[in-house]
């Protein structure tokens, strides 16, 4: 049987596109070796921010004089495994030119703001249409905190930025903090609060909900993985997956940090390296001791979330091939700052967690037409992948139905990498 659509990857992306081309009458199938929401995915795993303000790449000018001693640091937020350092040494290098100067920052916020701007309300209207109103806070606001406001003041660039762009933020001082976050250790007396911002109660139910919704509505779920594509006269006829072939009209590379291989044989080669991430759950319910709303900790470089089953920590750098194997340490250097940040928290029967954000060297995804007519991009979101989803999944069922994008995609080309 032929599929309208074929999506590549049940994650977060994945099941806003589907969800997308399913209130507009498309149906097609999910391809994914995991259940949707499954822990496999990074969508399982994020900080749970709905983060609309997270418009700078995680690179800044300067930052390549940090790198040394982040590495040398067992407590620092970056590790690149030793090995994978030769293959990925053009995606680091890439990814420290991408934010050298002021105005390159400039112009991939300035793009990353068009794909952020009011997610929180377009997650809350995705999930009241999909009966999941429960999972999405879009009125919780988000908060970073730092030990005295010299923290801030050393980010001031990223805040300007925010500033030009129109995202407003609150300054929060002593007992204002305090009393906002009264489980908060006494070490941290300035924050900052971001109003619109908000946040997921629970990512791994709210991905696994948006595909029951599309699967009620037609679509199907085929526990396989994508291998490549079928094409006829420059344009694709079919995906080619582990359980036979899959013919269709069109297809969505949504695959996170798996999809270059499947980008590359549909015509274009994007440097793309997984980010790997770590988290700690704390679980339990709302009498737990933590953040009141989701926190930023300015000098440990983690977010802390209160989710609907408990408190996570989530942050950690790793450079390495996706497959590799976990090191634990790396979780708990999380479980260690989880302690510190909220000491009234036991954290002795937390359960860890390791995902793989898909990243591009710039900060920016990869959204639009691949070159082999009827494939679409839809990966390489990194740090914005939940919070960008619901916006990428009304872009990705725009260009499959012929629709004008709600926005500029050309900064989100994959021919920028060309």
């Amino acid at each position: 049987m032929k599929a309208e659509v074929v999506i590549i990857g049940a994650g977060v992306v994945g099941a806003h596109a589907a969800f997308q081309l399913a209130e507009r009458g498309v149906t097609g199938v999910l391809v994914d070796p995991g259940p949707p929401g499954g822990e496999q995915a990074a969508s399982y795993g994020n900080a749970a921010w709905l983060s609309s303000h997270s418009v700078l790449p995680p690179a800044s000018p300067g930052v390549w004089r940090q790198v040394p001693g982040w590495l040398a640091d067992p407590m620092g937020p970056l590790r690149i495994r030793p090995g994978h350092l030769p293959r990925a040494a053009g995606w680091l290098w890439r990814y420290l030119a991408s934010a050298s100067t002021e105005e390159k920052l400039r112009k991939t916020a300035a793009a990353l703001r068009t794909l952020l701007a009011a997610a929180p309300q377009r997650h809350a209207e995705v999930a009241g249409r999909a009966g999941l109103p429960d999972l999405i806070d879009a009125n919780s606001g988000l908060m970073h905190v730092y030990p005295d406001r010299s923290g801030f003041e050393a980010e001031a660039l990223a805040w300007r930025i925010r500033s030009e762009l129109g995202i407003v933020h609150e300054e929060i001082e002593g007992a204002e903090l305090a009393q906002r976050q009264p489980d908060l250790a006494p070490g941290y007396r300035f924050g900052i609060f971001v109003p619109e911002a908000g946040q997921c109660l629970n990512p791994g139910a709210y991905c696994a909900g948006l595909i029951a919704h599309s699967i009620a509505r037609g679509w199907r779920h085929v526990a396989a993985r994508a291998t490549g594509f079928h094409e006829k006269a420059g344009r694709l006829v079919a995906v080619r997956t582990t359980q036979g072939d899959i013919a269709c009209d069109a297809a969505v590379i949504a695959s996170g940090a798996r999809s270059a291989a499947l980008a590359r044989q549909s015509g274009d080669r994007v440097p793309l390296e997984a980010e790997r991430g770590y988290h700690v759950m704390v679980e339990g319910g709302g009498n737990l001791p933590g953040p009141r709303s989701s926190i930023m900790v300015g000098d440990r470089k983690v977010v802390i979330s209160r989710l609907e089953n408990g408190i996570r920590v989530a942050g950690q750098v790793e450079i390495a091939d996706v497959d590799a194997a976990p090191d634990w340490r790396r979780a708990e250097i999380l479980r260690k700052h989880l302690a510190e940040v909220f000491p009234g928290l036991d954290v002795g029967e937390a359960r860890v967690w390791l995902g793989s954000r898909p990243s591009t060297p710039d900060g920016l995804p990869v959204i639009g037409q691949a070159r082999l007519g009827g494939v679409i991009h839809a990966f390489g979101h990194g740090h914005v992948g939940l919070v960008g989803s619901a916006r990428t999944g009304e872009l990705v069922a725009q260009l499959v139905t012929g629709e004008a994008p709600g926005i500029d995609l050309a900064p989100f080309a994959a021919a920028r990498f060309a």
